[in-house]
Order: structure tokens, then sequence, then C-alpha cells
């Protein structure tokens, strides 16, 4: 692990099709992306969101496989 990734604070951050990332905490986040509430080293969220992203199927295909779509 480089230096600077134990230094920096990490956020998760999540897009409209529920995807999640993780983005350094003192920058503004990307166009589409919005705070989940997570924040702390690279690998606390990472775990998190290894627990919380149960399926990587993007939201619009998961409701298009719905019963009745």
């Amino acid at each position: 692990m480089q230096k600077a990734d134990k230094l920096t604070s990490y956020k998760v951050v999540v897009n409209h099709e529920e995807q999640y990332s993780i983005w350094p905490s003192h920058k503004d986040n990307a166009p589409g992306w919005r705070d989940v509430g997570k924040q702390g080293s690279k690998e606390e969220c990472l775990a998190f969101i290894e627990q919380t992203w149960t399926d990587m199927r993007p939201l619009s295909i998961r409701k298009s496989m719905q019963p009745g779509n």
C-alpha cells in the first residue's frame, strides 16, 4: 500500500444505479455520485462496500428483472 493511501481519508459514494465506490473525503464528489455516510481508511470503506453492495447488477437491470416488468 502506498503511504498516501494510509494517510488519506476516504468516503463511500453511490450513484443512481446503486453502484458503490470510494472517493477521497477532501474532494467534491464526481457528478452523479452522492455520499453514503461512511468515511474512514481505504480498507474500512472497501469493507463497508463489500458488506453493503451484495448485488452487483445496476438498479435498472434489477428493476427490469422483477415480475411484471
